[in-house]
């Protein structure tokens, strides 16, 4: 077992998982603490460490509202702690790798979790690596600033570091892949064969690290979970990317609002107060809670290292042409009985594939859509993010009367999700290695082979 490995800045040591043939290295560092001068900085390469640094838990997460204090289905499902460790230095990721020796070459699987960049952390109960791990890949999960910390912009940042002005957040997430391109070899794993997976906001943050020139050598395969979504009214989309001049007048506009006359004086700002100062800043009201969304910091177009919409570049050709299994939740977000995240997945699913068709690429594109019944006193549906229980195969976690249908239905969409990271084609073996796996045929129209996950009486 790999219990101690040697990686580019010293030693690390983990721990035996659960199961103990998976060795496990949480707290991993990837690049230095974003503090001090370093805060609204590109992440800086972590310093060498004297001796073996233990990696037996998980580091603080990212500066966001404090987790565990509410009573919406997501508190009930895994915000469960609200005394989880919460820090300013934060770039820190988790390894689970199966292998016994460092030449074993296995397929690397890189996670970023969701939250509407505002929320989220590698800490969640259901992205624990190890049932996946398992079946002989290795799972690194990427936790990067969010929100304000993540995604503020400013005329005095930009002229600081005109090559890195922006994006915090998704260059946290770039250097975390870099990291794992350089390192991963000492955890039995293949640095050629990376695959990157998220939902919801780490769907769309898969679609940004695959669409950054930078990265266009080192991903072999992408998992957008509930993240391609073409909205129909692009105007009243959110989270479409405005340009770096849009942000460094909102980024003066909170300035403006905090009381600060320079970059110097918000960097002395204590982070736990800053935060308090962006929800007020991005607060609703009673009348409208979702009012103060369009002051909430995203992603941008930073002209340097993330050049335009993920979704439209994804759509148009412009990043590595790799295969991609997209989809969906039955509930996702259904408005007056109509889930319009269907039409707007189909709908941008089949953009890309005419456009790949155009330009003569022969990526595959494997859909889904996830609909079993889900079982709790709340009645829940299929609500946005309940199939990360199933993708990793955690429903042990979860504290829904899950039956053996659920189970069956866990074991075979993360059998699709370790073939994809191993081969990229869902199609294989069953977790027996005898039986065949039912059959995913492409997509090829965008409306055409969508594949039901439903729950068999």
């Amino acid at each position: 077992m790999l219990r101690e490995v040697t990686v580019k800045n010293g030693k690390l040591r983990g721990l035996p998982g659960t199961n103990p043939r998976i060795s496990v290295f949480k707290g991993v560092p990837y690049a230095a603490a974003p503090t001090g001068r370093n805060r609204w900085r590109a992440p800086q390469p972590c310093e060498d460490w004297e001796g073996v640094r233990d990696c037996f838990k998980y580091a603080p997460i990212s500066v966001q509202d404090q987790p565990g204090v509410g009573t919406d289905v997501y508190c009930r499902e895994w915000h469960v702690d609200p005394d989880i460790p919460m820090d300013e230095d934060c770039l820190y990721l988790n390894i689970w790798t199966p292998a016994n020796r460092t030449d074993e070459k296995l397929p690397v699987l890189v996670w970023y979790f969701g939250g509407a960049f505002q929320w989220g952390y590698t800490a969640e109960m259901e992205f624990d690596g190890e049932a996946l791990a398992k079946r002989g890949i290795i799972v690194v999960s990427v936790n990067y600033r969010l929100a304000l910390m993540g995604f503020l912009c400013h005329p005095e940042i930009t002229a600081e570091a005109p090559d890195a002005p922006a994006n915090f957040g998704l260059l946290d997430q770039k250097a975390g892949l870099h990291w794992v391109k350089d390192n991963i070899a000492a955890f039995g794993g293949d640095p050629d064969n990376i695959t990157i997976a998220g939902q919801s906001a780490g769907g769309a943050s898969v679609m940004q690290q695959l669409t950054c020139p930078a990265n266009k050598d080192i991903v072999k395969g992408a998992v957008i979970l509930s993240g391609m979504i073409k909205i129909d009214n692009e105007s009243a989309d959110i989270f479409s990317p405005i340009d770096l001049k849009e942000a460094e007048r909102r980024g003066q506009a909170f300035f403006d609002f905090i009381g600060v006359k320079s970059l110097e004086e918000a960097r002395a700002i204590d982070a736990f107060k800053l935060r308090d100062l962006y929800g007020k800043y991005s607060e609703g009201t009673a009348e409208d809670p979702m009012a103060g969304m369009a002051k909430k910091m995203f992603p941008i177009m930073d002209g340097v290292s993330f050049l335009g919409d993920p979704l439209y570049r994804l759509s148009e050709g412009n990043c590595p042409d790799v295969p991609v299994i997209t989809g969906y939740t039955g509930d996702e977000f259904t408005f007056n009985g109509i889930n319009a995240v269907e039409t707007s997945v189909k709908t941008a699913v089949s953009d890309a594939i005419v456009s790949d068709k155009a330009k003569g690429y022969g990526r595959k594109f494997y859909t889904y859509c996830f609909d079993p019944d889900i079982p709790g006193w709340d009645d829940p549906g299929t609500f946005h993010s309940v199939d990360l229980w199933f993708w990793f195969n955690n429903l042990p976690k979860c504290w829904r009367p899950m039956r053996g249908r659920h189970y069956d239905l866990a074991r075979i969409m993360s059998g699709y999700l370790v073939n994809f990271v191993k081969s990229h084609d869902p199609n294989g073996k069953d977790d027996d290695d005898v039986t065949d796996l039912p059959l995913w045929t492409p997509t090829t129209t965008g409306t055409d082979n969508f594949n039901e996950f439903k729950t068999q009486a």
